[in-house]
């Protein structure tokens, strides 16, 4: 099953890197969406990914304060620069990356 999953998620981000290649050109301006269970940890980790590169992070909590919405608008110089943050955020335990 585990090994499974991971072809799975290899292939998924071979089929975004080949997406990410046709509809863009480098440097190109991405919008990284998450949504975090609501914890300073958490989100502190994420934001962490993007420090020193000018990314502009919005956050917005839930009407419930369960969970956190995360934005961020950041200029990144490659398809693989975007899937590296993807792979690094998909770490960090309850987010959804989308």
């Amino acid at each position: 099953m585990q090994m499974e999953r991971k072809k799975d998620t290899s292939e998924f981000y071979k089929r975004l890197k080949k997406q990410l290649e046709l509809n863009n050109s480098w440097p190109s301006l991405y919008l990284y969406k998450f949504i975090v269970p609501t914890s300073a940890e958490k989100i502190e980790k994420i934001e962490s990914l993007f420090k020193n590169t000018n990314a502009i992070i919005t956050t917005r909590d839930s009407s419930k304060g369960t969970y956190t919405s995360i934005s961020i608008k950041v200029t990144m110089d490659s398809a693989e620069a975007i899937i590296n943050i993807y792979q690094e955020v998909s770490n960090v335990e309850g987010v959804i990356s989308f």
